[in-house]
């Protein structure tokens, strides 16, 4: 499907057809960079640089938010020096990307643990946040150090602390209580979940917030994923019909 294609067909689909909030599994930087003969941290300043375009691309879009899978917490089990390189790509990323973010009214949010993440990339990071936060366009959700499971650990131990101090009892627990002690508390959970390089697995991503998702797989890997890639994406999305455990009117 061309861009020219995608791109007229995008413009003809209704807006409650869109995916409000996309969130991607961005997988396959080193492939792509083994598969050029390149270094592996080769592939992953490539896919810094597909970030910045499928950000802007979906600012321009008017989605609502954006959730990005930059860094699991499975991730610190790699060779150390391609761990640096990634801190220092975040870092870097923080600084050249505040016009960026400033210029498409972006609002950041990191979810994740801050544990184990360098004093100075947290201090830019922060910074970055802070910057936004009186912006009011599309959120940019970077989940970084980020699993789910530990997600929902420490929601059971947030609300633990509530119930043991009295502050809610547990006739009060329901899907709203747990939602509110997640990382994404007050972000709507996502429509469309992307993964590139073709595989087919969650990967500890988002894994209350996905429930409903609809699931989206290119083999292309994170560097190839372009504009028409995410148009091809969205127009999926919106040929399906979304049940949510119902029957089809």
């Amino acid at each position: 499907m061309s861009s020219d294609v995608s791109s007229a067909e995008l413009a003809q689909l209704p807006r409650e057809r869109w995916p409000r909030h996309i969130a991607v599994i961005m997988d396959g930087n080193g492939r792509w960079a083994e598969r050029q003969e390149l270094p592996r941290i080769e592939g992953h300043r490539r896919g810094v640089e597909t970030v910045r375009k499928i950000t802007e691309q979906c600012a321009n879009l008017s989605i609502d938010q954006l959730t990005l899978y930059c860094l699991s917490s499975e991730n610190w089990k790699r060779p150390q020096q391609e761990i640096d390189f990634l801190m220092h790509l975040l870092e870097q990323y923080m600084i050249e990307e505040r016009k960026t973010i400033m210029d498409n009214n972006l609002r950041v949010r990191m979810i994740g643990r801050r544990d184990n993440i360098p004093d100075q990339v947290l201090a830019e990071l922060d910074h970055t946040v802070a910057m936004s936060r009186a912006n009011d366009g599309m959120w940019l959700n970077l989940a970084i150090n980020y699993g789910g499971r530990a997600e929902l650990v420490d929601a059971v131990r947030a609300i633990g602390d509530k119930l043991a101090s009295g502050e809610i009892s547990v006739d009060q627990l329901d899907e709203q209580t747990i939602s509110a002690h997640l990382y994404t508390a007050g972000l709507d959970d996502p429509d469309l979940l992307v993964r590139t390089a073709g595989e087919m697995r969650i990967s500890n991503f988002l894994l209350w917030q996905v429930s409903y998702a609809e699931i989206w797989v290119t083999e292309k890997c994170w560097p190839e994923f372009d504009e028409s890639t995410l148009q091809e994406a969205i127009l999926d999305f919106a040929s399906r019909d979304r049940k949510f455990g119902g029957l089809a009117l």
